[in-house]
């Protein structure tokens, strides 16, 4: 199981900025360092992060990875049209707007998008089991 994630950014700032905004959406709250942002839910103790913004602790630019992607959990479809809105709304790129890929899974609902870095990110939203039959 993975404990958390990390991405690279080349501009902290904005690249919080996005993300307190598209992270809100799923409920993860900030917490700001010098080089890096910590992301969790807010009640959750320190040690339960999700999700890492950080510049490169090598110095070197923060590239994309080809083939990487981020996936994050929604508690909802609409948790998952508010986060995919507020990541466009912010700059970030389409890469698959909200909608169900019955060809990946009967119950699944996901949007696709890509952050000011170019990493990309899906959050998705499994329906239960009773609801999708």
């Amino acid at each position: 199981m993975i404990r958390y994630a990390t991405l690279g950014t080349n501009n902290l700032e904005n690249a919080t900025v996005f993300y307190n905004r598209v992270l809100a959406t799923l409920d993860l709250h900030p917490t700001p360092f010098s080089h890096e942002t910590f992301y969790g839910h807010k009640d959750a103790p320190s040690e339960e992060v999700v999700l890492t913004i950080t510049l490169p602790f090598d110095g070197a630019p923060a590239t994309r990875g080809n083939g990487s992607m981020i996936a994050l959990h929604a508690e909802s479809k609409q948790q998952v049209d508010a986060a995919y809105e507020a990541a466009i709304a912010q700059g970030g790129q389409c890469e698959g707007a909200p909608g169900p890929r019955l060809d990946y899974h009967p119950r699944m609902y996901v949007a696709y998008f890509r952050d000011l870095d170019g990493n990309k990110l899906a959050v998705v939203h499994f329906e239960p089991v009773s609801d999708a039959q």
